[in-house]
């Protein structure tokens, strides 16, 4: 019978990851490859900072850097269905954020095939008469690296245990072998040169179509719990991007907004641990677990009990 902490540790960890469970979860047969490492591996800091539960921090953030393009954003306002999906769009991005991350090869050129595919119909011209396409390089990279910088400035100051700047300059170079199956261009390689790219990039303004994208970041359709956890999380991302961004975004810094998501910080990690795909990706390869990590959610996957005992 569950105690009371138990249960509440449950439903903390059900509020937190409910937003990004609406899509089949993508790597269910990866023990079908034992041994590949996929793009990265057990010594890399991707593992270390996507397996982490402030993995969820760093997506939202990202997506709110991306916001802040004017053709990116015309390419998702004429072309998305996140109003009629919302969610399926939070849990595609958390897919494929999870498959290049922790899958074998083979799933990773799948996840880099569905974008490509959802890439070709998008195209067209922003409201400055730019015009975009989903495929070209430098709009792919505001993506790419907007994601990037998410998960780093994001696990760098909620998660309680930052990267070294060695280890912060290995993510951003790790993170370039993801977006040059994109063909994104450029790609910085260290945590500096991505934080000035991103922050001075050129392109960044106010668009039509801009606001709608924030306030669905800003609320997404979710139940009473989640809404209340992610409402902490949004305000303390917030308060992570640069004052030029944010203005741009049409977002304010909420007094207090930092030292509130540190705290949910603490409590997360305390629910979620650490994610259950960085142990399943671990079993694929027959990689001993981290030391000092505690996984503490099911895996999404059918792994015989004697494997999953004995790891």
């Amino acid at each position: 019978m569950m105690t009371l902490i138990e249960k509440l540790r449950s439903r903390m960890a059900a509020a937190a990851t409910g937003p990004f469970a609406h899509a089949e979860y993508p790597l269910k047969h990866t023990l079908d490859y034992p041994g590949d490492l996929g793009l990265f591996g057990p010594d890399s800091a991707t593992w270390r900072v996507i397996g982490s539960p402030i993995s969820l921090f760093g997506g939202i953030r990202g997506l709110l850097l991306q916001a802040a393009h004017p053709e990116v954003v015309a390419g998702v306002e004429d072309h998305s269905r996140y109003r009629e999906d919302p969610l399926g769009r939070l849990s595609r991005t958390s897919n494929y954020v999870v498959s290049t991350s922790f899958g074998a090869m083979p799933e990773v050129e799948n996840a880099i095939a569905v974008v490509r595919r959802r890439h070709i119909p998008i195209s067209g011209t922003s409201h400055r008469d730019i015009p975009y396409s989903a495929d070209d390089p430098g709009l792919s990279a505001w993506v790419h690296n907007s994601l990037t910088a998410g998960f780093l400035v994001s696990h760098q100051t909620f998660s309680g245990h930052p990267l070294t700047g060695e280890d912060a300059d290995r993510f951003v170079s790790e993170q370039t072998r993801v977006g040059a199956l994109l063909d994104s261009d450029p790609m910085p390689t260290t945590a500096d040169e991505l934080t000035r790219w991103v922050t001075e990039h050129p392109a960044m303004a106010p668009a039509p179509g801009m606001e709608d994208a924030v306030a669905f970041l800003r609320r997404p359709p979710l139940d009473l719990l989640p809404r209340v956890v992610y409402r902490f999380i949004f305000s303390a991302v917030v308060a992570t991007i640069p004052h030029r961004i944010r203005t741009i975004l049409g977002l304010r810094r909420t007094p207090g907004a930092l030292f509130a998501g540190k705290g949910i910080a603490v409590v997360l990690r305390w629910a979620l641990g650490s994610s259950p795909t960085w142990k399943l990706a671990c079993l694929r390869i027959g990689a001993p677990l981290p030391y000092g990590v505690v996984f503490k959610q099911p895996m999404l996957a059918d792994v015989p009990e004697s494997k999953d005992r004995d790891s």
